[in-house]
């Protein structure tokens, strides 16, 4: 008589490919979307923990599943490893941003000017929903950000104003940095072409007064006080842009200033995440892409 061994089954194995399953495809959904703009991101961070707490659940599932197998033969060890494998995607970006928030400050703005930051012409208004925090960056920020990035500083060019204003813009759009409004640009731009067909007009219309009236003096107007620049000196030349990161599509702001010292021109940027109270040390790492990049286009007439 043949005996016939029936093998049990693992429901536990089962249900982790299922929740493996719909976490990965969670994932994928949401980050696609956010990428391409169709959902801000505190939707999309909250929408990540989700998958990664079902991918969590789809890890615990088949770590039973692949005990059953092991201990009594239980069906279910393919499904147990299929869980594993659609769990990785979501739970592998959950561990690489928790690395970088624990080892970044809490920091969302940084500067190559901590004294005197680049301001903003237009301050980032958006709804911060769920991801709260401070709406002013205080001194305290500054100095973790001095400790977290020491070699984060500007650069100076001994170049004119408007050279390294065109390459500023050259590089800008090659970082992906769409120019939103501006400030100064005029001052890179030779307009004095007109002076003197203007001044000579003024000479004419003077001595055809004074013919006129007999020398009668005519009672000028004073002279009207020049309005001070809203933002910065008077010689600066301002642009804020915004980036959005490669993969995720994660937002941020930034604020490039150029002012000409001495015969030389100096660039700081200024880059602050438009979500949330951590940039998980993005904001570092495009201000020294762009940084780098503008050092390539400009080799040669870099200062100290």
């Amino acid at each position: 008589m043949t005996i016939r061994y029936d093998r049990p089954v693992s429901h536990a194995a089962y249900l982790s490919c299922r929740l493996g399953q719909f976490s990965f495809l969670l994932f994928v959904v949401v980050l696609v979307a956010h990428r391409f703009g169709l959902m801000i991101t505190p939707y999309f961070v909250a929408l990540v923990l989700l998958s990664v707490a079902f991918a969590a659940l789809a890890i615990l599932f088949a770590a039973v599943g692949l005990m059953r197998l092991w201990q009594v033969a239980a069906k279910g060890g393919g499904a147990a490893v299929k869980g594993l494998v659609y769990a990785l995607p979501p739970l592998l970006l959950f561990g690489l941003a928790s690395y970088d928030y624990l080892r970044y400050p809490p920091i969302y703005d940084i500067s190559t000017d901590v004294i005197d930051a680049p301001p903003w012409l237009e301050p980032s208004t958006v709804d911060q929903l769920w991801l709260r925090r401070p709406a002013e960056v205080g001194p305290e920020d500054r100095e973790a950000q001095m400790l977290a990035y020491p070699a984060l500083t500007g650069r100076r060019y001994d170049g004119a104003l408007d050279r390294v204003y065109q390459a500023v813009s050259k590089v800008a759009h090659q970082q992906r940095i769409v120019i939103v409004k501006t400030e100064g640009v005029e001052k890179t731009e030779a307009d004095i072409g007109d002076l003197p067909a203007k001044q000579e007009a003024k000479e004419g219309d003077d001595e055809a007064v004074a013919d006129t009236l007999d020398n009668v003096p005519v009672p000028l107007p004073r002279p009207e006080q020049e309005e001070e620049p809203l933002f910065g000196r008077d010689s600066d030349v301002l642009l804020q842009g915004e980036i959005r990161t490669l993969v995720l599509g994660l937002r941020f702001d930034a604020a490039i200033r150029l002012r000409e010292e001495a015969e030389t021109t100096l660039v700081d940027i200024r880059i602050a995440s438009r979500y949330g109270p951590h940039d998980l040390g993005m904001g570092a790492d495009l201000a020294e892409s762009y940084l780098k990049a503008l050092d390539a286009e400009l080799l040669g007439i870099a200062g100290d």
